[in-house]
């Protein structure tokens, strides 16, 4: 029989999921381009640093001495108090911090978000659309593309730039360069936030007007105000512009943690995640590492997981026999958060399982005795659950010979 899916002889990716290249290695680009931050020096980060320097000159040159000097979109995670460090205590500046709130956080970040403004000198807007409105979206997003956290995407890749335009604030300062683990940039790229991977990429395409006239759960613009990205010409009036210090400062995420804990009092979750490892993550989302991410499994095939262990493989933190151990262990399993948000937005399991069945990646899974079954890391195949497709929708799921 043919393999479906084949991993980097490297990390724990599988290359069809993940839509990655590999090369004749068997390595994967992501890999690849680790290789190429890893090697860099401490000279090679110090002239980063004189680089990014000038920027922020640059950018406080333009600015009127009653603006903010600059926004900073956080989540109260370990990075946002990382970036928000480099900008308070080793540049002095005065930023605006903001927060999407999508009612998910568990209590750990809870606490961290709203410490920041108690330890920086920094003022702090949280925002968070109607409950009622969320839970609509919830539904909506699950039923139209297989991800019940696309108001969660959104708000943090717009309402920043709602801000930034409106207290007329040019320079936004965000964290990691979140494409190196796709192995689509180089170091020397310079990496910006842009609309296109706001929406191609965190969006999945869709945008607020994607989301009103639904037949069960009716939303109108006014429900999603903050969801409007603002125009090239709002934007180009005052010259925002993104900057990841992921460009600039060498990015270690278990140092920064050590970090922030030892400085700020940051807090780690208490309690150990289902569906990984790691317990420094995703802390604004309850979802992110369970239900969220189960339903990237669903699809795909990999999970959390697979994502953690991938990076801690390539920066040695991980073997790559550990990382395929944790992989088996975690990103299979239906986190109990599933049923919290069964209740949170009125359906049952039934219905959950039928929908997100429709969403599985045929190049992926595969059907046999009424089970879903795919090629794992460790070689063999697994079944991970019952179908429930109709007869009819199966048909592609035939295993291939």
């Amino acid at each position: 029989m043919t393999k479906k899916m084949n991993y980097c002889a490297r990390c724990t990716y599988p290359f069809i999921a993940v839509n990655l290249s590999i090369d004749d290695e068997g390595i994967c680009a992501a890999c690849r381009t680790a290789e190429s931050f890893n090697s860099l020096t401490p000279a090679f980060w110090a002239n980063r640093k004189k680089l990014f320097d000038k920027k922020v000159e640059e950018f406080l040159s333009k600015k009127k001495d009653s603006e903010y000097d600059c926004v900073i979109p956080v989540s109260g995670g370990k990075d946002s108090y990382f970036q928000t460090h480099i900008m308070t205590k080793e540049y002095g500046l005065k930023p605006l911090l903001v927060t999407y709130h999508g009612n998910n956080y568990l209590p750990e970040g809870d606490y961290n978000r709203d410490r920041m403004r108690h330890v920086f000198n920094a003022d702090h807007i949280v925002m968070g659309p109607s409950v009622e409105v969320l839970k609509k979206l919830n539904r909506i997003c699950f039923k139209k593309m297989g991800d019940m956290n696309w108001h969660a995407h959104c708000g943090i890749f717009t309402l920043p730039i709602q801000v930034a335009v409106r207290f007329n604030v040019p320079m936004m300062i965000w964290g990691e360069i979140a494409w190196d683990i796709s192995g689509m940039f180089e170091p020397n790229d310079f990496v910006e936030f842009s609309a296109r991977v706001r929406h191609e990429h965190s969006l999945r395409g869709f945008e607020w007007f994607d989301m009103i006239d639904d037949p069960t759960d009716s939303l109108a613009k006014k429900d999603l105000l903050w969801a409007i990205y603002p125009s090239d010409a709002e934007i180009l009036k005052i010259g925002v512009k993104g900057l990841y210090i992921g460009n600039f400062f060498k990015w270690d995420p278990y140092r920064h943690t050590k970090l922030m804990e030892e400085t700020y009092g940051w807090k780690s979750s208490e309690t150990p995640f289902e569906r990984t490892y790691r317990r420094a993550s995703n802390l604004d989302d309850r979802y992110e590492n369970g239900a969220h991410d189960l339903l990237k499994f669903i699809k795909f095939g990999y999970g959390r997981a697979s994502d953690h262990a991938s990076k801690d493989i390539r920066t040695g933190d991980l073997t790559r026999e550990q990382g395929i151990e944790m992989v088996r262990r975690y990103d299979h399993v239906v986190s109990t958060d599933l049923y919290f948000w069964l209740d949170y937005v009125g359906m049952t399991e039934l219905e959950f399982w039928e929908t997100a069945d429709r969403f599985r990646d045929p190049r992926v899974w595969w059907i046999e005795d009424g089970q879903w079954v795919k090629d794992n890391i460790w070689g063999t195949p697994s079944s991970y659950g019952p179908v429930h497709l109709p007869e009819a929708a199966q048909e592609k799921y035939k295993r291939l010979k």
